[in-house]
């Protein structure tokens, strides 16, 4: 997924070829910056779209209630990238939306978007005008593969950076993990056809036969269909001990639901897909209890240093922030950081200048220490194992008290 809330789109703009990469000058009364975002904010993923959104909006109050970074104020720019005809995410809607923030000179840089697809439809279109975004989400590989630059960053400088690790290792560090402690032998993997699900089942798939699994079934599903139960009855009959899932909940939900009917007992996990609001929602009590989950990123959430930050966020927005929230305030705060030092240089407040100071920051955040490699990736890779064990205390979409965190997933 992997995998980190979804509403209505503001400010809509008119179409236009792509901007210029520089900034104009502000006026001295008008110093305003923007963080331009395009998430599925209706639609199957609005829930998880929504969460990372109220972090980065957080983020923006907070920066300016504490007088701005270097003399700028910060306001967002957010557009709905999902389909309002299969109300899942769309990266032609995504491609739209990046041609649009280009067009507001004041958009300095980008956050997400939240999904592989989307990323991958953005990112030539970012390149084309110089400007960076960082994904707290985002987890396919061949986003920041040097084999892919031309198709992704075709201008030259990279332009797509995460504050996750990659389906490198969420899919094959779980793998390890059914292999390692939960002594699976024979497996069926699915996923729902998007760029982040293939990804993400075809490196679960490619660690397991590795560890010794046999993959009884390597299939794709279709989210707008709505019955799997061909496959999954098929499962049964090869005797399959565990489902791995890699994808997103439109499809995802389903086969929570059906696999409950047709294979109760046996293990079943994804990716960051499977850890979101949605998928609680969608598949429900009893049928998904039990199933195993991953989150691209450390698990801070529990940790006492963090708490006075989550206590804050609560006051705030009267909502609990999830793993995912670390990873997109994280995200904002590493663009906050490239302005400070880009002013600090006394460079020009421009596009390029900002993802130049990203692609070199170094930096202590909610999570940690964050730097990046040559790739964009960055250089931790830890993956977080969860498994949801039902609390009737909390909302079923309460992705925080309904997900138990296991512990870090063995890496490869």
């Amino acid at each position: 997924m992997r995998r980190m809330t979804r509403r209505s789109a503001a400010g809509l703009i008119g179409l236009a070829s792509l901007a210029p990469a520089i900034i104009r000058p502000a006026h001295a009364q008008q110093k305003m910056l923007a963080i331009g975002m395009t998430l599925p904010l209706t639609g199957t993923l609005a829930l998880q779209a929504g969460q990372v959104r109220d972090a980065v909006l957080y983020a923006i109050s907070e920066a300016n209630e504490k007088g701005g970074v270097a003399g700028y104020q910060f306001r967002d720019l957010s557009f709905d990238d999902a389909s309002p005809t299969t109300g899942q995410y769309d990266p032609a809607l995504a491609a739209t939306n990046a041609r649009k923030l280009l067009q507001d000179s004041a958009v300095i840089a980008a956050v997400g978007p939240l999904n592989s697809g989307s990323a991958k439809a953005v990112s030539p279109i970012y390149s084309q005008g110089g400007m960076a975004t960082i994904s707290g989400s985002a987890t396919n590989p061949d986003l920041t593969d040097p084999k892919f630059a031309q198709v992704y960053h075709p201008a030259g400088p990279l332009i797509f950076f995460r504050t996750v690790t990659t389906d490198a290792y969420q899919g094959p560090n779980l793998a390890n993990y059914f292999a390692e402690k939960l002594n699976v032998k024979k497996v069926v993997v699915l996923d729902d056809g998007g760029a982040y699900g293939v990804g993400m089942a075809d490196a679960f798939a490619a660690q397991a036969k590795k560890k010794g699994m046999a993959v009884l079934i390597r299939d794709r599903l279709d989210p707008l269909n709505a019955n799997y139960t061909a496959v999954l009855t098929r499962a049964k009959s090869l005797g399959t001990q565990a489902l791995y899932y890699g994808g997103d909940p439109a499809a995802g939900t389903k086969v929570v639901k059906q696999s409950y009917d047709i294979l109760p007992d046996i293990v079943k996990g994804g990716g960051d897909g499977v850890h979101t609001p949605d998928m609680l929602t969608g598949g429900g009590i009893p049928a998904i209890q039990g199933w195993y989950a991953t989150s691209a990123a450390a698990h801070v959430l529990d940790e006492p240093q963090v708490r006075p930050w989550v206590e804050r966020f609560i006051a705030k927005t009267g909502k609990q922030p999830a793993d995912y929230s670390f990873t997109y305030y994280d995200a904002t705060q590493v663009i906050f950081d490239a302005i400070a030092r880009v002013a600090k240089s006394g460079k020009p407040m421009n596009r390029a200048n900002v993802r130049g100071a990203i692609e070199t920051v170094s930096l202590d955040t909610l999570q940690g220490h964050i730097s990046f490699d040559a790739n964009g990736d960055m250089t931790s890779k830890v993956v977080s194992i969860f498994q949801v064990q039902y609390d009737n205390k909390a909302s079923m979409g309460d992705v925080v008290h309904q997900f138990k965190y296991i512990g870090v997933a063995p890496e490869v």
